[in-house]
């Protein structure tokens, strides 16, 4: 084959720069990330049972829909949560490699299943299924310039005009409103109901069939009177859009003209949807959206067209509302490609330097830095062929190849220039002998090393998504240098290599004059030197052979001492980073209210507004639906500004903890954001503890309890904690049913009643400004915050007399879990922790395992 080429080395010339050209267009499409696709592709379910506490979540929702997902292709695991904000959420985790539109699909054919079982007021709120987790890629906050607007505002118009938008760019998983949009809401006033003999049932009977959407047809409509002369659309009732309206409806008329409207037994105000969620930036109320990477995604390019459509839709931002990017993953994943490209540079560099400095012949330098960006460029090629990415692993792969690659092209150089001064041939009939010889070495070369690396192609898991690019990445440069040390080397090396003399090649002759001459001196002294140490070399060699049995002893001694150090090395599966942010968890008391959080979250902010390192600091309250946790994201300054040990991420992160310990009341931990997207929350490691024998909620939170005190014990590992929240005080009413029977009420009043008194109860939609937004019912807060608050409610029984609560029930202080977890299928609670300083994370799992 090389014959051929060496003959037609226009031919060899143009197949390269085909490969060039492919490689080129290939790096355009290839997407950009940290690294390849190493967390599992997920799917979530996501749906809503306003007003229910989480246990009644788990029961009616979120585990009737686990129990259909059975017989899904390569399942991993699911997991499933339920918060006091009456939201379920399941999470089904598929094997690496799994097709997650295949796998969406069948989960949404599952679903489709357990729609039926589901409580009326779940349907009716819609079950979503989405493609990926709930980790973000990105946070994009926004807030009023000049406080024109207040956080309702803000999160209004976000939901309203930027979720949809952002929701249908390419790669865009899901968006969550960190903040709340408006929703029309009447309060009800339980006094006012009980003079007029209503209940709450009576208010949403009367909103559901005067805001509703009437169809009344045409005039005029076909079949028709052959003289009719008129069409016309007939337009009656439709949804109620002020709260004026609202005001006015009516809920009971008599004979005699009397009429009771909303107005006279509640108050209706166009008010947050939301009453939980709330977002600040810096101290600044606003909202916020949180996007979601759907998986398989490119994260760089999905960011830059995130932050292009609100540049774009920016002008249109009424209010001076202003943007802020309070946490972003992909600057970290495009400075950690820069270095690596920075390295590819510079290896390439003293590659060229390097075989300079031994060949000392520019022309014959030049052949192999000419293969090397042929063959770095024909393995971006392969890479698009399988569908890789531009990451730190394959940009790793390419620098170790350089070495490996360069080798090919100077060992035909150096054998074409042996035979040349060995035999005086011309550099064409050098080359056709030189690769008559050295061929068959170069192929087995590359098949020796392809069958070191092509192994960990096949390795599965996780593991295997870190390995498989990696080892492709080499293969594919081995084999493309071999190909280019077989055809376009060769053609090279017979065009470019001017002709020696025999016998001229081992003889240094005068040195030239001017700057040549210094280069000359140069490698004339280099030369001198080199052949003194290679001779001291081959000496050391002797006498080693001489001693073979004390040499080889020394050879063992060597392979022993590996093997136990390699045994010993602690293990690890990605190290923590400098991503350019941290993450806090605060947590108070079990029962603690918004009004006790509040304080504790100035503290936190101004702790972190002082430091000098950040930048700015995103406070997020009731995600889980709780008044007595909350999160930020910390955003760090650039890398360049942060120079030292102690100004890095882990430092921040260290010190933060220590001293925000100080903080009464409150557990608060500042913690690095994982190594890997989509593998957990924040860094470190999770496991769960799993109740798969149906003990119960007391025994699963009193083993709880146990492994948090033995897993506190262990000097492996730090900051182990439940992720789970705590049991809160709840307060349970008891029916008493042979009494509300004997009063002639029925199961449904009653329940009806203090749902939607206390709890909340979703009635249907209206219209605000051209957007559907959700009405919702609910008691008044003066009617709601005493435990002596229920007994002012009452129930009509089937004879028109109101009942007050207290005539059939009876209550009591109780604990519950406002999140409940669930995992496999089974209770369970989730453990998180950080390895001790110096520990790996490997054994800090070790040492978390029941065996230990």
């Amino acid at each position: 084959m090389a014959r051929f080429f060496i003959d037609r080395p226009i031919f060899a010339w143009v197949l390269s720069i085909i490969v060039m050209l492919a490689g080129l267009m290939s790096i355009r499409s290839l997407p950009l990330e940290q690294y390849p696709d190493i967390a599992p592709p997920r799917v979530s379910i996501n749906a809503t049972y306003t007003g229910a506490s989480a246990k009644t979540v788990e029961d009616s929702v979120t585990q009737v829909i686990e129990q259909q997902m059975t017989g899904l292709d390569n399942l991993l695991y699911l997991q499933g949560t339920s918060n006091s904000s009456g939201i379920s959420r399941t999470q089904l985790t598929f094997n690496a490699g799994t097709d997650i539109d295949v796998a969406q699909m069948q989960v949404q054919n599952k679903l489709q299943q357990a729609m039926s079982r589901l409580p009326q007021a779940v349907q009716s709120r819609g079950v979503t299924v989405t493609k990926g987790g709930n980790d973000f890629l990105m946070i994009v906050s926004m807030y009023s310039a000049d406080g024109s607007a207040d956080a309702v505002d803000v999160g209004d118009y976000i939901t309203s005009n930027l979720i949809d938008v952002i929701s249908r760019i390419d790669g865009v998983g899901e968006v969550q409103t960190l903040g709340t949009g408006y929703a029309m809401r009447i309060w009800l006033d339980p006094d006012k109901l009980r003079k007029y003999a209503l209940m709450p049932s009576d208010v949403n009977s009367a909103l559901v069939a005067q805001n509703a959407q009437v169809s009344a047809g045409q005039l005029g409509a076909l079949p028709a009177t052959s003289q009719q002369q008129l069409n016309a659309t007939i337009t009656a009732r439709s949804k109620l859009r002020t709260a004026d309206q609202f005001r006015a409806v009516v809920l009971r008329a008599t004979a005699d003209g009397a009429v009771v409207r909303l107005q006279d037994v509640a108050r209706v105000e166009l008010g947050a949807e939301n009453l939980t969620v709330r977002s600040l930036l810096n101290g600044r109320p606003g909202a916020g959206m949180g996007v979601v990477l759907a998986d398989g995604a490119n994260a760089v390019r999905v960011a830059e067209a995130v932050n292009a459509k609100v540049a774009e839709l920016k002008p249109l931002f009424p209010n001076q509302l202003e943007t802020f990017v309070s946490y972003d993953t992909t600057p970290f994943v495009s400075a950690s490609i820069d270095e690596v490209v920075k390295a590819l540079l510079e290896a390439m560099l003293l590659v060229v330097v390097v075989m300079y400095v031994f060949l000392q012949n520019f022309r014959a330098t030049l052949i192999p830095a000419i293969a090397v960006p042929v063959v770095l460029l024909g393995t971006f090629g392969v890479l698009s062929v399988f569908g890789y990415s531009i990451n730190t692993l394959t940009m790793f792969g390419m620098v170790l190849a350089i070495g490996l690659l360069v080798d090919d092209a100077i060992v035909v150089v150096e054998n074409v220039e042996r035979v040349m001064s060995e035999e005086g041939l011309s550099p064409k009939e050098a080359t056709r002998k030189s690769m008559d010889e050295i061929t068959p070495a170069l192929v087995g070369i590359a098949l020796v090393l392809s069958a070191v690396f092509i192994p960990m192609a096949f390795f599965g898991g996780s593991t295997g998504v870190i390995y498989r690019q990696f080892s492709i990445t080499i293969v594919s440069a081995m084999v493309l240098s071999v190909l280019v040390a077989l055809t376009l080397t060769p053609a090279l090396c017979a065009t470019l290599l001017k002709p020696i003399e025999k016998g001229a090649h081992t003889s240094h002759g005068a040195p030239r004059r001017g700057l040549m001459g210094g280069v000359d001196r140069f490698f004339a002294g280099f030369n001198r030197r080199f052949d003194s140490t290679a001779d001291r070399y081959q000496g050391f060699v002797g006498a080693i052979v001489r001693r073979g049995w004390r040499s080889l002893a020394v050879y063992l001694a060597i392979c022993i001492a590996m093997a136990v150090m390699f045994l010993r090395l602690p293990t690890s599966f990605l190290p923590d980073e400098d991503q350019g942010f941290v993450q806090v968890q605060i947590t108070l008391p079990p029962g603690s209210s918004n009004a006790r959080l509040q304080p504790i979250l100035a503290q936190v902010q101004d702790y972190f507004t002082k430091q000098p390192d950040v930048v700015s600091i995103n406070l997020l309250t009731g995600q889980n639906g709780d008044q007595s946790s909350a999160r930020a994201f910390v955003l760090l300054k650039p890398w360049a500004e942060r120079k030292g040990a102690e100004h890095s991420a882990a430092a921040i992160a260290r010190r933060g903890s220590r001293d925000l310990a100080a903080i009464r009341d409150a557990r608060i931990f500042v913690v690095l954001p994982p190594a890997v997207r989509g593998l957990g929350a924040n860094a470190g490691f999770n496991f769960y503890l799993k109740d798969q024998n149906g003990l119960g909620h007391e025994a699963l939170v009193k083993a709880r309890d146990q492994a948090l005190q033995l897993l506190g014990q262990r000097p492996e590992m730090v900051n182990v904690r439940s992720n789970n929240l705590e049991d809160t005080p709840e307060f349970a009413v008891d029916i008493d049913d042979a009494r509300a029977g004997a009063l002639s009420l029925t199961t449904t009043a009653i329940d009806t009643t203090l749902s939607s008194a206390m709890g909340g109860t979703y009635v249907n939609d209206f219209l605000n400004n051209g957007r559907v937004k959700r009405v919702y019912m609910q008691g008044d807060t003066a009617f709601r915050m005493l435990p002596a608050d229920i007994g002012r409610w009452s129930v009509r029984n089937t004879l028109g007399q109101m009942v007050p609560f207290g005539a059939f029930s009876t209550s009591r202080w109780s604990y519950g879990s406002p999140q409940l977890v669930r995992y496999n299928g089974s209770p369970s609670y989730e453990f998180v922790g950080d390895a001790a300083a110096g520990v790996s994370s490997g054994a800090a799992m070790a040492a978390a395992s029941p065996t230990n």
